[in-house]
């Protein structure tokens, strides 16, 4: 993400404050360059979830749910909730939004099952899936290192942005990150790329990446200028770049293309065929695109869901 000048700090508190309220009050992944523009719109100016109620069981898809995900009726599904249009908080602070939460309403349906959406940090979910929840769906990219430790069913491709104070004040230049402060979420993608550029920075002009849990914090330090540049999903940052007032703005093009997945317990192939049947339905359907057309995301829709893709871009 990118930010902008500041009038004062507390007045860029303030704004990130009001922003909190719909990113953590409210809550990962690329989609088109007009998805990080300031425009005000990144969501589509969605305010409440998809209407999922018509999406029907599919009796063939919920025989082949594993009896120990289906036996209280729920499905379990850990999120990150401070990752807006994602997955957030509204401003009761209570109930989650995002195109992953009705995603998650959708395909519990189908396979006859609630959901029960889990708040979690981001970085524990992965080792947490098959033992505190049945999916991980919290805008999670497809990694080769992932994909060790849980399976995944493909569902969306989104990329990365990055993001200044308006104006770039400090001359951020994303092709020479070296000395700078870049802020990121715990465990992401961007995380680790921020990491392995510092490791070829020279000793004296070594880059200091701001980690945080929330990706709410990671705007914030931006904003603030305890960080020069932030790294987000393209989605997510469009979506704080609107939200905070003309404090911040995208800093050029959104970066790479990577598939995002549905995390599942590691050699669960009857829960994985039933992940990937109960996705594929809502694509034929229409619900999936309905959904993201709803948040506005529908650029990063993926045409078909697969298990385990080798094809990670």
């Amino acid at each position: 993400m990118q930010f902008s000048n500041l009038k004062t700090a507390v007045s860029a508190v303030a704004a990130v404050a009001s922003a909190a309220m719909l990113l953590s009050l409210a809550a990962c992944g690329t989609t088109d360059e007009g998805d990080a523009t300031a425009n005000g719109s990144a969501t589509g100016g969605a305010t409440s979830g998809y209407d999922v109620s018509s999406v029907a069981k599919d009796d063939a898809i919920a025989a082949l749910v594993p009896d120990d995900v289906k036996s209280d009726g729920k499905l379990s599904v850990g999120m990150e909730l401070s990752y807006a249009p994602a997955e957030f908080l509204a401003n009761d602070g209570k109930t989650p939004l995002g195109y992953d939460v009705d995603i998650s309403k959708a395909l519990a349906k189908v396979m006859g099952l609630e959901a029960d959406i889990v708040s979690s940090t981001f970085d524990s979910i992965v080792p947490s899936v098959g033992s505190k929840y049945d999916l991980g769906i919290t805008a999670m990219t497809i990694t080769t290192e992932r994909l060790d430790a849980v399976d995944f069913v493909s569902y969306y491709k989104a990329g990365s942005t990055w993001a200044v104070q308006k104006g770039n004040p400090k001359g951020v230049d994303t092709s020479n990150l070296c000395g700078l402060k870049i802020a990121v979420q715990t465990g992401t993608v961007q995380e680790q790329e921020a990491n392995d550029a510092n490791a070829n920075c020279p000793a004296d002009k070594k880059i200091e990446v701001l980690s945080s849990k929330l990706q709410t914090d990671a705007a914030t330090n931006v904003v603030t200028g305890k960080a020069d540049v932030f790294y987000a999903d393209s989605p997510v940052a469009g979506y704080a770049i609107s939200q905070i007032g003309g404090q911040l703005e995208a800093l050029g093009g959104n970066v790479g293309t990577a598939k995002q997945g549905i995390a599942i317990k590691k050699g669960d192939t009857a829960m994985d065929e039933a992940v990937q049947k109960a996705v594929t339905k809502l694509m034929d359907d229409g619900t999936y695109m309905n959904i993201l057309k709803h948040w506005g995301v529908e650029s990063g829709a993926l045409d078909k869901a697969e298990i385990n893709p080798t094809d990670l871009e």
